[in-house]
């Protein structure tokens, strides 16, 4: 039995065996090219996305095509993104033509028209990227420019920044991220050991404060100074 290669037939097993064996691989090429080529797609990562997407799911889904070609032809085009991306990094001339400079679109509160032309986007489409920014008028913005990965980065105008505790010179506590000790209504051990804390602590609190079992527990945070919040199922 050689599920790689192509055939008149598969037995089921065989289509099972062979959809495992390619998601795995997918699995394991997606780790290999990281996180960048997931969530920031430039030219690199648009070309290599596109491209294995179509090379696995055909032998996937033909009994008549091999996957042994796919993995191989896979296989190579990583080592060629790789090798894209190590290139880039050492030559910079090499970056600025794979990866196109920032274009400005806003400057000073004005929108400038010869950067909506050249990234090839709308007018409607600059103020839809402002509004998820929380930004309700253009006047506002000091710097707006339209990046190689299809993002708009937004700089305001300092006259319209949120006023924050460090403009005003307020004194503020150091940010500290709450443990996670009930998740779906079971004990997280681990977090409660890095509080110092047990089992015994846990239903302690939350018969006290909920009149509740940890059984009952949606989720539940403890901060630094030992604060217990709790969400129930609703």
């Amino acid at each position: 039995m050689n599920f790689f290669q192509s055939q008149e037939s598969l037995t089921s097993f065989e289509w099972v065996l062979r959809a495992v064996v390619g998601f795995f691989f997918l699995v394991i090429v997606g780790k290999v090219l990281g996180q960048r080529a997931i969530s920031q797609l430039r030219l690199l990562d648009f070309v290599i996305a596109l491209v294995i997407g179509n090379i696995i799911a055909h032998p996937l889904s033909d009994q008549h095509l091999g996957l042994k070609g796919s993995i191989i032809s896979t296989i190579v085009l990583v080592t060629l993104y790789l090798g894209g991306i190590f290139t880039i990094l050492k030559w910079p001339w090499l970056r600025m033509l794979i990866n196109s400079a920032p274009i400005p679109l806003v400057k000073d509160g004005e929108i400038l028209y010869k950067g909506l032309k050249k990234a090839r986007i709308s007018v409607d489409l600059l103020l839809g990227e402002l509004r998820k920014e929380k930004v309700a008028d253009v006047t506002s913005v000091a710097l707006a420019f339209w990046e190689s990965d299809g993002t708009i980065s937004i700089f305001l105008d300092p006259n319209y920044q949120p006023i924050t505790p460090s403009t005003m010179q307020i004194k503020t506590e150091p940010f500290d991220l709450p443990k996670t000790i009930i998740k779906e209504g079971k004990i997280i051990s681990n977090e409660l050991e890095q509080i110092q804390k047990d089992e015994d602590w846990v239903i302690s609190k939350l018969d006290n404060i909920y009149k509740t079992e940890i059984k009952d527990v949606l989720l539940a945070t403890v901060d630094k100074n030992n604060n217990l919040k709790v969400f129930f199922y609703r």
